[in-house]
């Protein structure tokens, strides 16, 4: 049985989130997150899939970034749960949230190992590969 919710910035969830952001996103690319881009996440809607026993296994940030558009960011599920359809539960539930908010596009920035994950769920590649944090990215994007 899983839960998905909502939590804020600093909160418990929030610190598992990044836990986790860290171990499947950072940590492979030798990457640490520094205060001042965790600090960005404070105004963000955080969501998470979580277990049972409260252990959080795929989350995702959420940013307005104007324009009826909302940015999906940080997007991370536990390696040992991968393949599973976690990532597209709570992907969906992102999206209703979105609808129900108002939104009318949701777009990332898609590492290009995970762009088939995306194309899965809907969103379309709208730009020429780009590098960001050393690797090869889309921009991608779905209109609701």
């Amino acid at each position: 049985m899983y839960t998905i919710r909502t939590f804020t910035y600093g909160s418990a969830d929030y610190k598992q989130a990044v836990d986790l952001r860290y171990k499947e996103l950072r940590a492979p690319l030798g990457l640490l997150f520094t205060n001042a881009e965790l600090q960005k996440d404070e105004p963000d809607v955080h969501m998470g899939l979580f277990d049972e026993n409260n252990n959080i296994l795929v989350c995702l940030t959420l940013t307005d970034t104007g324009n009826s558009k909302l940015k999906v960011r940080q997007v991370a599920t536990d390696s040992n749960q991968q393949g599973k359809g976690l990532g597209r539960k709570l992907s969906d539930a992102a999206e209703e949230y979105a609808k129900q908010h108002g939104y009318l596009t949701m777009y990332c920035h898609a590492r290009k190992v995970a762009s088939p994950f995306y194309l899965k769920l809907g969103y379309k590649i709208v730009s020429d590969e780009f590098t960001e944090v050393g690797i090869p990215h889309y921009v991608m994007e779905k209109t609701l």
